[in-house]
């Protein structure tokens, strides 16, 4: 052994050991255990990691409408807040970081770039006034992205905080969807699921939730010279969060959370520690999982809400009672890993056991497909079939072993969009409307169930070269700190450390990419904004064994110019940014006075109009007023403005068609029927949102016509008699 390398990230490592190991180099030999903490001290990185925690989880409650993605109040205020914390942090490191590099400055650009075209596709947007609300968010998603990177600059240390802040808000949402079941009359009144949904009003996005806080839940089991109560924790913390995932019947969820194990179990070496802890936590779970499946009422759909209250009720103690017991197996299994050191060579064939388990756990899946009924190619043949038959699964626990979906009926409409437009695509967030000239499907999806695919729809081959170009240069960035080349043997005590909490990042960022493949969880900031601080965090991070960090000493403002000049900048970008994300939500209020303050409700619709002059609601409620007071003309000229400013969208030609056939006008009626015919091919019956009421005008404007022909007929004939007798 003495002739060979050291083993590297990938490799397995003596340190795969359940006893307390010293913090060293090497890591081969266990030591005396530290003395035994139960206490949770307020540290440095306790505080940054509950500060984490708790706005991590306020973010959620407040934006978690945006499934519908509207404009709302508390989803502005969040981006606008989180726009100033981002820039405000990079002005920081403008002020105070230390010289060197400007590590992760190449994806904050490119993210900066596809943000750029994401803006300009207003310009061509099917529909702009979505496309303004896709980019005040990338905005903030943006801000995120460059403010963690900058936080890695300024305080490489507090690196705990965030790995420690994301496992417990992540386990926050967690026990709270469960807390939901429990009480659904008061904390899930509009919830007809059987499946998880709360707080996100979305199964996949709390399952990703919890998918998420495996890694650094995982992170904070395995560590070391740390006390006892915030490694038990991590056993109940872990139970929730597997009950959560099968709960929410989420397909997605379980791959990713599979996938972010693996990362971990992978490329740190504390296979034992991590492994006895996941045990506990999944083991705790399974009786979770099968009393709440075993009642009826609890985890099926459309249940009386008084029924759903009982079972959920009746599920509380249980559920209490279960995390109690993950709690004290977590404290037993925690002491015991600081008592008792395992000898090297029983290390070496468990952890060589586990890697083998995992890795022939293909190959026994393969074995099962060949001595089924239809036998390995059948199997195959058959999974195809189901995965690409664009049907729908039914909403119980059975289809967490199915492989139907609807997602290849939205991929292929996707795929259609884009090729409308190869290089610029429909305009950010535009495909819920152009999909619609694509396809007879009644089932609505404003989103494409995939991030790639959604990105073609909407950006073209443009925005996919852009966000590949991003992904490379983040892998790059990201593998700096990682230090994949360094054999673990070679780090001291705080880098070896340092390097398992990347790696608890990188698993985070991993799982929320390959979800955002899979899903529309994208678009919560919820569940965006913790992986693109983990993304932000490893990207500006720099080298392992080389943080930036801060100024030894401070240098007036005055003496650096070009550094004043950038601050002032970057403070004019985030008033810029906070006015623009702030226009759609004034447009909204003011509609919404004008239907509450009659008295001005011109004034508030005017107000309306001009702070989105994008938007067609604010033009549709200035018409609906001119009609009231009797003004035909400027509520005519309104509704033909709104056919002018999204032309491609049928909902205005739908309010001009419905303006003309009130006004008995069939023949401009029937033209502006027959434009939302041509933009939208979802044909009655059952037809969709504009569909419908178009055929109706259809139909009573032909009849009309019809009539107004037949009555110009009989003129003509009676003409025609009085000729004939004259």
């Amino acid at each position: 052994m003495s002739g060979q390398s050291p083993p590297r990230l990938v490799a397995s490592a003596p340190v795969s050991t359940l006893a307390a190991a010293p913090e060293s180099a090497g890591e081969g030999a266990p030591a005396p255990p530290d003395r035994l903490t139960a206490s949770l001290s307020l540290t440095p990185d306790v505080l940054v990691g509950l500060g984490v925690a708790a706005a991590l989880v306020a973010l959620v409650f407040l934006t978690s409408s945006s499934i519908d993605q509207t404009v709302t109040g508390p989803n502005t205020w969040a981006e606008i807040a989180i726009t100033f914390l981002g820039l405000g942090a990079c002005a920081a490191v403008v002020l105070v970081g230390g010289r060197g590099r400007l590590w992760g400055g190449g994806t904050v650009a490119l993210f900066a770039a596809f943000v750029a075209l994401a803006g300009l596709s207003i310009l061509w947007s099917v529909q702009p006034d979505w496309s303004w609300f896709g980019v005040n968010q990338l905005v903030c998603y943006l801000s995120a992205l460059a403010g963690a990177a900058a936080a890695a600059r300024l305080f490489p240390a507090r690196w705990p905080g965030l790995v420690g802040g994301i496992a417990a808000a992540m386990a926050a949402l967690c026990a709270y969807s469960l807390l939901a079941k429990v009480f659904p009359a008061t904390l899930a009144t509009d919830n007809t699921f059987g499946r998880l949904t709360a707080p996100f009003r979305y199964w996949n996005a709390i399952g990703t939730a919890a998918a998420l806080g495996l890694p650094p839940a995982l992170w904070a089991a395995s560590r070391r010279r740390r006390g006892v109560a915030l490694r038990a924790l991590t056993v109940p913390a872990m139970t929730l969060m597997i009950s959560v995932i099968v709960l929410s019947y989420s397909r997605s969820a379980v791959l990713v959370g599979a996938v972010g194990i693996a990362v971990w179990l992978t490329f740190v070496p504390l296979r034992l520690r991590s492994a006895l802890m996941l045990g506990l936590g999944g083991v705790m779970a399974i009786p979770v999982v099968v009393i709440a499946l075993h009642s009826h009422d609890l985890t099926s759909d459309l249940i009386a809400p008084s029924a759903q209250d009982a079972a959920g009720h009746a599920f509380g103690p249980v559920l209490l009672a279960l995390l109690a017991a993950s709690t004290v197996l977590g404290f037993i299994a925690s002491l015991t890993m600081d008592r008792v050191a395992v000898p090297e060579n029983v290390r070496r064939c468990i952890a060589t056991a586990l890697m083998i388990g995992v890795a022939l756990l293909p190959v026994a899946a393969v074995v099962a497909l060949a001595a089924s009924s239809r036998g390995l190619s059948g199997q195959i043949s058959h999974a195809w079939t189901q995965l690409t038959a664009s049907k729908g699964t039914g909403d119980t626990s059975a289809r967490l072993t199915q492989l139907g979906s609807s997602r290849p009926m939205y991929w292929r409409q996707g795929l259609s969009v884009g090729g409308h437009d190869l290089i610029k695509g429909v305009g950010e967030l535009g495909y819920g409307i152009a999909r619609l000239r694509y396809t007879t499907e009644t089932a609505k999806a404003d989103q494409a169930h995939s991030y790639l695919i959604q990105t073609f729809a909407d950006l073209g081959l443009i925005g996919v070269v852009l966000t590949l170009a991003l992904l490379a240069a983040w892998c790059r960035a990201a593998l700096r700190p990682l230090a994949p080349r360094l054999a673990w043997r070679t780090l001291s005590a705080g880098e070896a450390a340092e390097r398992r909490g990347l790696v608890a990042l990188a698993a985070v960022v991993v799982v929320f990419g390959i979800q955002s493949a899979l899903d529309f969880t994208v678009y919560f900031p919820g569940v965006a904004i913790p992986a693109l601080l983990c993304a932000g965090w490893l990207a500006g991070r720099g080298p392992l064994r080389a943080p930036v960090g801060r100024r030894s000493g401070r240098v007036a403002l005055l003496r650096r110019p070009g550094a004043g000049a950038l601050v002032t900048g970057l403070a004019a970008l985030a008033l810029i940014g906070a006015w623009l994300i702030w226009q759609p939500l004034r447009s909204v209020q003011a509609v919404n006075a004008s239907e509450s303050d009659t008295q001005h409700a011109f004034i508030h619709a005017h107000a309306a109009v001009s702070a989105d002059p994008l938007a067609i609601d604010p033009q549709y409620r200035l018409a609906a007023l001119y009609q009231a007071v009797g003004d035909t003309a400027s509520a005519r000229e309104e509704y033909l403005r709104a056919t002018r400013i999204q032309p491609e969208n049928p909902q205005p030609w739908v309010w001009l068609a419905a303006f003309y056939a009130q006004g008995r006008q069939p023949r401009p009626a029937l033209a502006a029927a027959k434009r939302v015919f041509a933009l939208d091919h979802v044909q009655t019956p059952p037809g969709d949102l504009y569909t419908t009421p178009a055929a109706a005008i259809l139909a009573q404007a032909t009849a009309e016509l019809q009539a107004q022909r037949a009555q110009a007929e009989r003129v003509s004939r009676r003409r025609r008699r009085r000729r004939v007798h004259r």
